[in-house]
């Protein structure tokens, strides 16, 4: 069991704060793109990525943005919207370390959430807000079910 499943099951409140670090490589960027089709050169060519002025290939937006879906998919989050604002480039073998915060939890579960990507030079480069349902009582038990053995 995780733990964010942990402290999901346990219940959650405003303030609990979330940590996820990744490292992006060249395998996910391929990855990606074959499941989304997004085959921009930025992500594959050099020599475009040199005409405009980065450093190296990088990652789609969306895929370090993802790491978001891991927070809540443990928590069983059922999201209603997320607005990223993109700051820096994720270079391929970037480390990005994700801190999520629930910044309000109402009395149904709605649920609003703030997340800052860093990454391993402690430059920000994604900020994330994060909307949507947690899970109730009774869900809360189906997730600690689903962690039992057998």
């Amino acid at each position: 069991m995780t733990d964010i499943r942990r402290r999901t099951i346990a219940g959650l409140c405003a303030g609990d704060t979330f940590i996820l670090t990744r490292t992006f490589t060249a395998e996910d960027v391929a990855a990606f793109s074959d499941v989304t089709r997004d085959h921009n050169p930025i992500h594959f060519s050099e020599r475009f990525v040199e005409l405009k002025g980065f450093r190296g290939r990088i990652c789609h937006g969306l895929l370090v943005g993802g790491m978001i879906t891991e927070m809540g998919g443990q928590m069983g989050w059922l999201a209603s919207g997320i607005n990223f604002r993109f700051k820096k480039p994720v270079y391929c073998n970037d480390t990005i370390t994700c801190r999520c915060t629930l910044t309000c939890v109402d009395a149904k579960n709605r649920a609003k959430a703030e997340a800052v990507f860093t990454n391993q030079h402690q430059e920000i480069v994604l900020e994330a807000s994060l909307f949507g349902v947690l899970p109730n009582a009774a869900e809360r038990q189906v997730l600690e079910d689903l962690c039992q053995p057998g």
